[in-house]
């Protein structure tokens, strides 16, 4: 399987999973034209998608859709209670929605993908874990708390984990508090000591390349989370890859045992 980031903060998300004629967009948190452009240097366009998968129904997840409803839109896959919002929020979007139970299974071409409840603010927010070609890919972002399903990402082949924030830096930065109480409650974000606890666990059940997702501009730093993450991993004895998603290039491909950029950032392996 190939994984490519387009975009991974509060700003923007989407990613692409692709496993043989299998490609499957994971959130349109951008603009359409951006989505088009992270494709097409992918060799890829729209009309190749076989499905989206959305988490939840926060403006920097769903961004891109309003326009992608215009034209070639894929199958939309998502949770009941996000299908409700997109429907009403978006019109013509029903003709293209295929809802699933929170918690289940579905196909997408060459992937079978089970649902993941998250913890957030937002009816319906959803993790998943992609299986295919004997491979495993697990995605868990925009979640305050580790729920207890995320042990169905535990040992999988690639882990795209949130680390949003530092304690520390989001509790004296320029946030207003109900900002702040929002981030660090239970239905806000995972901050890089939860996501160093979530990868240690993952590493030990044999997770061999994590890529830190969702960093907060303000309240956190790719080496801080770098720092905090990989600290716990050492104390492991992790021998994989950890890395940060960029939170703005066009598209990083993670696949095998390498990653190339495929515009501007670089990501930063861990140490060793």
């Amino acid at each position: 399987m190939r994984f490519c980031t387009f975009a991974s903060s509060s700003a923007g998300n989407a990613a692409l999973l692709s496993c043989g004629d299998t490609h499957i967009l994971i959130d349109a948190g951008i603009s359409c034209a951006r989505i088009r452009g992270g494709l097409r240097a992918l060799g890829l366009g729209l009309q190749d998608l076989t499905a989206l998968f959305i988490t939840h129904a926060h403006t920097d997840h769903i961004s891109g859709l309003a326009t992608m409803l215009k034209g070639c839109c894929p199958p939309i896959r998502c949770s009941e209670e996000t299908a409700r919002q997109l429907s009403y929020r978006l019109a013509g979007v029903d003709r293209v929605l295929y809802p699933f139970a929170l918690g289940g299974t579905v196909e997408a071409g060459c992937c079978r993908v089970t649902s993941i409840p998250t913890s957030h603010d937002a009816n319906g927010s959803t993790g998943y874990r992609f299986d295919a070609a004997g491979e495993s890919v697990g995605y868990l972002t925009d979640t305050g708390l580790l729920p207890a399903a995320a042990r169905l990402l535990l040992g999988v082949d690639l882990l795209f984990l949130e680390a949003n924030h530092d304690v520390e830096t989001l509790r004296s930065g320029p946030y207003p508090y109900y900002l702040k109480e929002r981030v660090l409650g239970q239905q806000g974000h995972l901050s890089n000591d939860a996501a160093a606890q979530f990868a240690q666990a993952a590493a030990i059940a044999g997770t061999q390349r994590i890529i830190l997702a969702h960093l907060s501009r303000e309240n956190n730093t790719p080496q801080m989370a770098l720092h905090t993450v990989g600290r716990a991993l050492e104390a492991v004895g992790y021998a994989g890859t950890l890395q940060v998603a960029p939170r703005d290039s066009l598209a990083v491909s993670y696949t095998g045992e390498a990653s190339a950029s495929l515009s501007e950032a670089a990501l930063t392996p861990n140490r060793g």
